[in-house]
């Protein structure tokens, strides 16, 4: 017998097959429900600074079935819902409205009729809103919209037929007709705007997963008709952490404050007190950490005694970065990690090596290879048909829908992978004094403006810090050549590479460490994982011969002379030079959606110095210089 099993991979129940993404596999569509389906057998997750950051109390991944076993496992993972439920014939162009009570496991649904027993095809267009829902068009009502006789007006058949007619092209040759009164509509013009509110269509405030049980959300939002694959459909919004083992030397109530403060129940203790619930919870604690009760609520009184160490919620992601950025600043205060292996070398440069290679080391202050890395990305929840703005504002993007759509979620969907990455620093004085340049001030705050006017602008900021620093869109610009050079060196495409920049601005009077810095990393677990080829590419003399190249294949773009003297490009107008043909990933590497990247402050261009230009000008010298001339 054929096997027509469904399957995906665990770390793509996040993204992008994760809770309420739309997965098509094999001409059936199907999408993810919540968290409420999830079997009792889903894995914990590790991740106390990401669970204190989201206010979880844990994470869980989907189970997987052992190798060799899928034809005899029963389902263990996420529930996946057919929808839209919207079918049709390909060959008699019947359409049928999908009981979920006809639904047989592990077989397709298919049409009785037709000889052949052909396989139903799921209808192109569905709807969603910006409150997040998404639900089956009406197209009983669409069929029936212009209908000028009374008898069509007033008939109730659900006979419809989904037909294709020769005498045009594009939508236009699509018609859905009643198979009773004949009444009909193509399907020209199913994508403007409020089309289906002009034929009085509303959103039911539903998601495909409810059972009729569920109670909709009063929702008076304007549906809108999308393609099913269409991107605006799912936007997913991840979180992810390096995980940063506590540092070595500390005394034994130094370690046993660290469990407590990374035990998955502090962040709700420390907010307890005078609660009735305090006491359980320090109890719970204390059994948890093997320490005293005493000893839990003196950790407590000395965190509500001393300034906060975790940064406010505006700066909610500054607890992540700055203990990833002192783990790889200093790589020698954690060892002995089977999760975290990190060590320090150089980029193997001697004095009489050429100019631009000596001039790269001056600006280079720290080289870190990672030989094992462990992360942890946590699905929060996610929008529709637009990305949400991150500030919760009505009328600016979408609303995030959460994981859990019944009730507060308690834990997050996660996956854990492992990886190899190599951590560049540059120098801060150099970097800082570069900053200070007016040309490269004024240069960056026309970027600042396109920013503070961007409905995006609240969540780039999350990880760009309050304001927008050029050590910023310079590495981050940095960070996409390094991954775009890597991926023809490494052996890795890519795809399975990632970017975490360390450039982050700090409210006035943090005493945070400035951050001048970047970690390329795979992050492809059930695929590409420590396969050795990025530590290698670490190694010197690689890494100094993969920074020069990078540098000079980015003062390249097939589409210059537009590309280089653009004002702005991608949405909003957040990237300046920067390109598909030259700097933007794979949507899967970048950490805000090939955002804030300019290869003007990389390289340099006119009056405005890029930070490694005289390294790059050095090196076309020496370039030049190696040419024989007749």
């Amino acid at each position: 017998m054929r096997d027509i099993r469904r399957k995906v991979r665990r770390a793509q129940t996040i993204v992008p097959f994760g809770v309420g993404g739309i997965l098509d596999i094999r001409g059936e569509s199907f999408v993810a429900a919540d968290t409420r389906s999830w079997a009792a057998s889903a894995e914990r997750v590790e991740s106390p600074r990401l669970a204190r950051k989201l206010g979880v109390q844990e994470f869980r991944s989907a189970p997987v079935i052992p190798s060799g076993k899928a034809a005899y496992a029963s389902r263990i993972g996420p529930t996946y819902v057919r929808f839209p439920k919207w079918l049709f014939c390909p060959q008699c162009r019947n359409m049928l409205f999908w009981n979920p009570g006809h639904e047989v496991r592990d077989r397709q649904p298919i049409c009785g009729r037709c000889p052949g027993k052909p396989q139903f095809a799921p209808m192109r267009f569905i709807q969603v809103c910006r409150a997040g829902h998404m639900a089956d068009i009406d197209w009983h009502r669409w069929a029936h919209a212009r209908s000028e006789e009374h008898a069509q007006r007033q008939c109730q058949a659900r006979r419809l037929r989904f037909i294709a007619t020769p005498d045009s092209s594009g939508l236009e040759a699509l018609r859905v007709i009643c198979a009773v009164c004949r009444a009909g509509r193509n399907l020209a013009g199913i994508s403007q705007k409020n089309i289906l509110v002009q034929m009085g269509q509303h959103c039911p405030g539903t998601h495909p997963w409810q059972s009729e049980t569920d109670e909709a959300d009063p929702c008076e939002e304007k549906p809108q008709a999308v393609q099913r694959g269409a991107s605006n459909v799912y936007f997913p919004i991840t979180h992810s952490a390096i995980d940063i083992p506590a540092p070595v030397g500390l005394s034994e109530d130094d370690e046993s404050s660290q469990k407590v403060v990374n035990n998955s129940l502090w962040s709700h203790f420390k907010d307890a007190v005078g609660s009735p619930i305090s006491d359980n919870l320090k109890a719970a604690i204390a059994l948890q950490c093997d320490v005293p009760e005493e000893f839990v609520e003196n950790v407590r009184r000395r965190y509500l005694e001393e300034v906060a160490p975790v940064p406010s919620a505006a700066d909610s992601d500054d607890d992540l970065s700055i203990a990833e950025w002192a783990a790889f600043s200093e790589p020698g205060s954690v060892t002995n990690s089977h999760t975290f292996s990190v060590r320090r070398i150089d980029l193997g440069i001697r004095p009489g090596d050429p100019e631009s290679l000596r001039k790269l080391d001056a600006r280079i202050s720290a080289v870190v290879v990672a030989d094992r890395v462990r992360e942890v990305r946590a699905l929060e929840g996610f929008s529709r048909y637009e990305p949400s703005s991150g500030d919760g504002e009505e009328g600016e993007g979408g609303r995030v829908v959460s994981v859990d759509t019944h009730a507060r979620a308690s834990w997050l969907p996660a996956v854990e992978t492992y990886g190899e990455g190599i951590f560049i620093a540059v120098d801060e004085e150099r970097v800082s004094a570069w900053e200070r340049i007016s040309s490269v001030r004024d240069w960056t705050q026309r970027i600042e403006n396109n920013l503070g006017a961007s409905f995006k602008a609240d969540r780039l900021r999350g990880k760009s810090g309050p304001k927008l620093l050029p050590r910023f869109v310079m590495l981050h610009t940095l960070a996409h050549h390094f991954i775009r050079q890597l991926s023809y060196d490494s052996g890795y495409n890519a795809a399975s590479l990632r970017e975490r920049v360390y450039a982050r601005s700090h409210a006035p009077g943090s005493d945070f460490p400035p951050q001048a810095g970047v970690f390329i990393y795979t992050a492809a677990g059930d695929a590409e994982g420590t396969l050795g080829g990025l530590v290698r590419q670490g190694q010197p003399p690689n890494l100094a011969e993969t920074l020069i190249r990078l540098l000079e294949s980015a003062q390249w773009c097939s589409q210059d002379p537009l590309c280089a003297d653009s004002t702005g490009r991608s949405l909003a107008n957040l990237n300046r030079a920067a390109c598909h043909a030259c700097t933007l990933l794979p949507e899967t590497c970048c950490e805000i959606d090939n955002s804030l990247l300019d290869r003007t402050l990389l390289i340099g261009e006119g009056e405005v110095p890029g930070f490694f230009r005289g390294v790059l000008q050095a090196a076309i010298e020496e370039s030049a210089g190696a040419v024989d001339l007749p």
